[in-house]
């Protein structure tokens, strides 16, 4: 027993000093996280003004997700391509921080046109604007013209196939030519021009998205993709319910209604989906809820493929106070499963044919003259 003493005292100090650098591993990684999502935070609040936002985490996405439920073969050959990509044009999508779409939608035009929304994509992370910015004009060469805004310098391409369709629908107008250029050294923007130069804008402080949108969008910071949008105002000001362009009028109402929120992460063996769509008051939001239980019902049951059947029965709908919720838990091996499924060549079985009856010749009989 005096033996056994020294023994057990050493190892119940091991076994506490393990606990401490356990505790003090996950604080700092805790706390990286956190700085990650604080500079993530802080980076989007420098996007122009949007009506949805759409954001991506490339590298959560490529690193934490897809080696779960892709097979391993594949995901080797996508780091192969990755590598080559790093190579040609100096950015590897699985180092990227994050790919935010925006669309912003307008007033009607003086002629009481509608407008169609403009979109931008903006992309941050392990990569060098300046270096982009100089091969997309490489690449695009004679198609690509340079424009000044302010001290920054833009790339403008044309994008001929809708050069060419805006002449019979002008609603592609607007797409008709796309711009390209650094917000900051590993930050680009990409999409329609003056949507661009709105981003370029609110970069040096000029019409920033507001802090509630951000708020929204990152509402889970741990998210590999969240939504997040105001489809209410978007319609109230494409349809002239706040003015036109050369007439302005004041909001009758105010509200949040419509204003949505969605997101997928990662937990343990599982994808979780989270959903909220703000109804006003919570009586509203016990109506739409018994309304798109009937609507959701009757969607699942349409789904002919039984496995994605049963991941949406499992979808979870309710009213909370002046919200209406969705949430769902998708263990990682059964989405693995059906993309497997899904990848695999589907085979076209030949027609089923009846055999075809013999058709009998029945020889006349051959007549002889007798002499």
């Amino acid at each position: 027993m005096t033996h056994r003493l020294p023994l057990l005292f050493l190892t119940f100090a091991l076994l506490l000093l393990g606990q401490a650098t356990a505790q003090t591993a996950t604080t700092t990684v805790r706390a990286d996280v956190s700085s990650t999502n604080q500079n993530t935070a802080a980076s989007l609040a420098s996007l122009p003004e949007a009506d949805t936002l759409i954001y991506l985490n490339p590298r959560r996405i490529l690193n934490d997700a897809v080696p779960r439920v892709v097979p391993a073969k594949d995901v080797a050959n996508m780091r192969t391509t990755f590598e080559s990509l790093k190579k040609d044009i100096g950015v590897d999508p699985a180092n990227l921080d994050y790919v935010v779409i925006a669309l912003r939608f307008h007033k009607p035009a003086a002629d009481l046109s509608f407008v169609p929304p403009e979109v931008i994509a903006v992309v941050s992370g392990d990569l060098s604007a300046d270096s982009l910015m100089t091969m997309a004009q490489l690449a695009m060469q004679e198609k690509t013209r340079e424009e000044t805004h302010g001290a920054r310098k833009i790339a403008i391409a044309k994008i001929d196939p809708i050069v060419a369709a805006a002449e019979k629908n002008p609603l592609l107008k607007s797409f008709s030519e796309i711009g390209f250029a650094p917000l900051n050294t590993n930050t680009v923007v990409v999409g329609n021009v003056a949507y661009l130069k709105a981003a370029l804008d609110a970069a040096d402080g000029t019409g920033r998205i507001t802090n509630t949108a951000v708020a929204s969008l990152i509402r889970n910071p741990d998210a590999l993709i969240s939504v997040a949008g105001s489809p209410i105002a978007a319609f109230a000001r494409s349809f002239g319910l706040l003015g036109t362009e050369a007439n302005a009028r004041d909001p009758r109402c105010e509200t949040s209604f419509g204003n949505f929120y969605a997101a997928v992460t990662m937990e343990g063996n599982s994808f979780n989906v989270r959903g909220a769509m703000n109804a006003d008051n919570p009586d509203t939001a016990k109506i739409i809820h018994g309304l798109f239980s009937s609507l959701f019902q009757q969607a699942v049951s349409a789904v002919p493929d039984k496995d994605v059947q049963n991941i949406l029965s499992g979808l979870k709908l309710m009213a909370q106070e002046s919200e209406v919720v969705i949430s769902a838990s998708i263990p990682e091996a059964k989405v693995a499963e059906i993309l497997r499924e899904q990848s695999q060549p589907k085979t076209i079985s030949a027609p089923a044919t009846t055999p075809t009856k013999k058709r009998v010749v029945r020889k006349k009989p051959r007549l002889v003259k007798r002499t």
